[in-house]
């Protein structure tokens, strides 16, 4: 079965997580990835976090499969060329490096341009050009901090939280891929390459969206209706951080099943929708809040929040997380279980859509990683090993035209 890039060659000049997710989606669907790297040591992730000696850590590998890898030292006239001559043939480059690190490399717009007038020049950066932290080095917690993740997350009587969830990284690449195929789409057109440029801070606002609606709300009239500390608690004029309040206008909740006492994640989140709330009075056996005046409307309900959900966890005391959630489903009560990291590697339903998928490293052998979170009627997604520093090398040398004698006198040089 053909997949839908097959033919598209994209230049990877990205390191850590959120260029190499988005290039790793590409290569997951058909693109000829060329991962560029440094000889001698490459992405700074195959050695971080290792959990095996000398073999690429788990960070690298999770990132960067489907790719293949080459080494090139850009400070040499040999890799200048062959970056160059890689430049002409491909599609689509991609960095991160900060801010005029290409054109110090001597690769700038105008000389891409000149090379190849159809390039798509993809670019992750901290902050979007022309802000005034523009120079500023952002990773992961530092892009959910300027977005206004963390701000809105964690407990109103502590300190701004961030997310497990990779939102300042991956969350980027996954834009970046949008804005990739949205400009081939345009080349499609009009056969005309151009930049493409996704900042962290802004992916992450991006992914808050419901969080700036929530502060134009409370500007108009001082306080937060599906929030906890409504209406026992003070609203300043900014948004609180809201626990694990439902943020759709649904009060939701993290709740206690039975043993919780030892098992850290034996919990689910329920969630009180109003056109829910008769199936949920029978679920837990409480008929006679479906005509109580005191709880009939979200709107009486609010002020016995609190006291609903305690009620609701008492319900669930001796019912395991997995037992509840089999009991709500019935009524069609919008709930899940909370998962750890461990049950969901065991998830066979996951592993059988190919959302978790175990894979072949020629170093460490078989591990799990994520596959592809979209799926097709009409294409397999495969996910492969991802490749030893240097390992296409004399692969790709040999298709951009150099022989092997050519190809000995870039290593010798240290071009390569």
């Amino acid at each position: 079965m053909s997949k839908a890039l097959e033919g598209i060659k994209i230049i990877d000049f990205t390191h850590v997580q959120a260029g190499p997710a988005c290039t790793q989606l590409l290569a997951w669907f058909g693109a000829d990835v060329i991962k560029v790297e440094r000889p001698g040591s490459g992405d700074v992730t195959r050695s971080q976090l290792r959990d095996i000696p000398d073999a690429d850590a788990l960070y690298f590998i999770m990132l960067n499969s489907n790719k293949r890898s080459i080494t090139l030292n850009t400070k040499t006239p040999e890799g200048k060329e062959v970056l160059e001559k890689l430049i002409r043939e491909s599609d689509v480059m991609v960095e991160n490096f900060g801010p005029g690190a290409l054109d110090r490399m001597g690769f700038t717009w105008e000389h891409i341009m000149e090379l190849n007038p159809k390039m798509i020049l993809a670019s992750v950066k901290g902050f979007s050009e022309g802000h005034h932290y523009e120079d500023l080095k952002v990773y992961e917690n530092v892009a959910q901090c300027a977005g206004g993740a963390a701000s809105t997350s964690g407990w109103w009587d502590g300190p701004p939280t961030v997310s497990g969830a990779a939102l300042g990284d991956s969350n980027t690449g996954m834009h970046l891929a949008i804005g990739i195929l949205t400009a081939l789409r345009a080349r499609d057109k009009d056969g005309k390459g151009q930049k493409v440029a996704v900042s962290m801070q802004d992916s992450v606002l991006n992914l808050c969206r419901v969080k700036l609606r929530d502060q134009q709300r409370l500007d108009r009239i001082g306080y937060l209706e599906e929030y906890p500390q409504y209406p026992h608690g003070e609203f300043s004029d900014v948004v609180p951080r809201g626990g694990n309040a439902g943020g759709g206008g649904q009060p939701g909740w993290v709740l206690k099943c039975k043993g919780w006492e030892t098992d850290p994640n034996a919990y689910i989140y329920f969630t009180i929708q109003g056109h829910a709330w008769a199936p949920i009075c029978d679920a837990i056996g409480k008929p006679e809040w479906k005509n109580d005046p005191d709880y009939m409307t979200a709107e009486a309900r609010q002020p016995h929040i609190k006291e609903i959900f305690a009620t609701i966890e008492a319900w669930l005391g001796d019912k395991t997380k997995y037992e509840a959630v089999n009991i709500l489903r019935k009524f069609d009560i919008p709930c899940s279980p909370v998962l750890s990291m461990k049950e969901i590697a065991a998830d066979a339903s996951l592993r059988e859509s190919g959302t978790i998928v175990e894979v072949e490293h020629k170093q460490r052998g078989k591990y799990l990683t994520v596959g592809s979170p979209i799926k097709f009627s009409d294409m397999d997604v495969e996910v492969t090993g991802s490749p030893l520093l240097g390992e296409h090398t004399d692969e790709i040398l040999t298709e951009l035209g150099y022989d092997n004698e050519k190809i000995a006198s870039m290593h010798k040089a240290g071009a390569v």
